[in-house]
């Protein structure tokens, strides 16, 4: 039979000593030099003790009803989220209805750290139910609150297409809404098509899902308008549609969004962001695309109205041509030519007389002057008789002591001329005797 041998120097545990100074703080504690564990629960009941309580609100999962206690579970509206609360006999006991399971709550939470077991729980107190006219009053500051940002100013809301050739579509699974809005819309354009993502509708989740159904959609290029759709229900079921972060995301979608949530008379927040507000899902389906009919219909009028358009324009210029061929410009085209013609020879006729007249008038003066001139030359003055008396060199002799006597002039008659030799001179003048 063998001993048991000794553990060796390297396998020895140290043990604290328990005189030892324990550290200040938990980032000074080491391996050599540990709290005891009441240390840390003590400190950790310290810390939480001084954590301050909070009203939230969530929704009932689950309710565990023991003796003095009830434990009961909340979810949080929104995020996949859950906390469990102890609610002690005294706080059951207020309350007008008893919990249930999907019961939207308010309750004021105090975290609790039992140091001797090491377990962290929340203790409720003034628990109570979130009745509609809360609802109905906190919907209504958050549509105020909206307004006022302009999410809900029609300046931003954007025209749908003509004919979208492909209609986001965001419903629930295998939904009567989805049946109506896809029905209707193929019936109205059969070459519609629907790019669909079916998402929870109601509950915590709904908001998330649709939003990011939204996002997905809004990023394909080829869907040209998205539609959110939903049959009706009670006001509680259509919260997910009021949702605040969904309303945001709505308004920054780059293509158009149509909100056709439950019946005439629900009106979630949804529809005052939305581009277009639809009554219903059937009347969603009718208004994303046109009625097939009717644009035949449109189509066949406008080209009547074309062909009107065209023949009465063929028919105004065809009489503005008869007319015009009537007008004696163009039914005697040459009339325009005799009549310049006629004014032409009138004024050729005119010129003619006016120079002819001239010319006489002329001829006339001419004559009367050219018989002054012959009436006044030299020639005409011989003509009748006299004489003139030239020098030898070609001087007229006008005076009588001018030449001597023997002096040999010449004497120039009308016709001919005379040598003569002076035999006297006389100063007598003419007429004397």
């Amino acid at each position: 039979m063998s001993t048991p041998t000794s553990p060796q120097p390297s396998d020895a545990v140290d043990v604290p000593d328990p005189h030892r100074e324990l550290a200040q703080f938990a980032r000074d504690t080491s391996p050599e030099n540990p709290w005891p564990l009441a240390r840390l629960s003590s400190n950790l009941n310290a810390w939480i003790k001084k954590a301050p309580d909070a009203w939230v609100e969530g929704q009932v999962i689950e309710v565990n009803h023991r003796a003095r206690v009830s434990y009961v579970t909340l979810r949080d509206m929104n995020e996949e989220m859950s906390v469990s609360v102890t609610l002690f006999g005294q706080e059951m006991a207020a309350l007008q209805r008893p919990l249930e399971q999907g019961m939207r709550v308010v309750v004021n939470l105090k975290a609790d750290f039992y140091a001797k077991t090491g377990r962290l729980s929340m203790i409720g107190r003034g628990i109570r139910p979130v009745g509609l006219g809360d609802l109905l009053e906190r919907l209504e500051r958050l549509r105020r609150a909206l307004a006022d940002e302009g999410l809900f100013d029609p300046r931003h809301k954007k025209p749908l297409p003509v004919l979208p050739s492909c209609v986001g579509l965001i419903t629930g699974r295998n939904s009567d809404a989805e049946k109506d809005v896809v029905r209707n819309a193929s019936l109205r354009w059969p070459g519609v098509q629907f790019e669909i993502r079916e998402v929870p509708v109601q509950g915590n989740v709904a908001a998330l899902a649709v939003s990011a159904a939204l996002a997905e959609l809004d990023q394909l290029e080829h869907v040209d308008v998205i539609v959110i759709a939903r049959g009706g229900g009670a006001f509680e079921d259509l919260l997910a549609f009021s949702d605040e972060s969904l309303i945001r995301n709505v308004f920054a979608a780059n293509t158009p969004v149509v909100s056709a949530i439950g019946h005439e008379n629900d009106q979630p927040l949804l529809d005052y962001v939305a581009d277009v507000r639809a009554s219903t899902p059937t009347d969603a389906g009718k208004r994303v695309v046109p009625d097939v009919q009717e644009e035949r219909l449109r189509i066949g009028q406008a080209r009547a109205a074309l062909d009107r358009a065209v023949t009465t324009l063929i028919e105004r210029e065809q009489q503005g041509l008869a007319s015009m061929r009537t007008r004696p410009v163009l039914s005697q085209p040459d009339g325009m030519i005799l009549v310049r013609e006629e004014d032409l020879d009138r004024w050729r006729s005119r010129a003619w007389s006016a120079v002819n007249t001239a010319t006489l008038r002329a001829q006339d003066a001419v004559t009367q002057m050219r018989a002054r001139v012959r009436a006044l030359s030299p020639q005409q003055t011989l003509d009748r008789g006299y004489a003139v008396v030239q020098t030898k060199d070609g001087h007229v002799v006008t005076e009588a002591d001018s030449v001597k006597a023997k002096q040999k002039l010449a004497v120039r008659l009308a016709s001919g001329e005379l040598g003569v030799t002076v035999d006297s001179v006389s100063q007598r003048q003419p007429g004397e005797h």
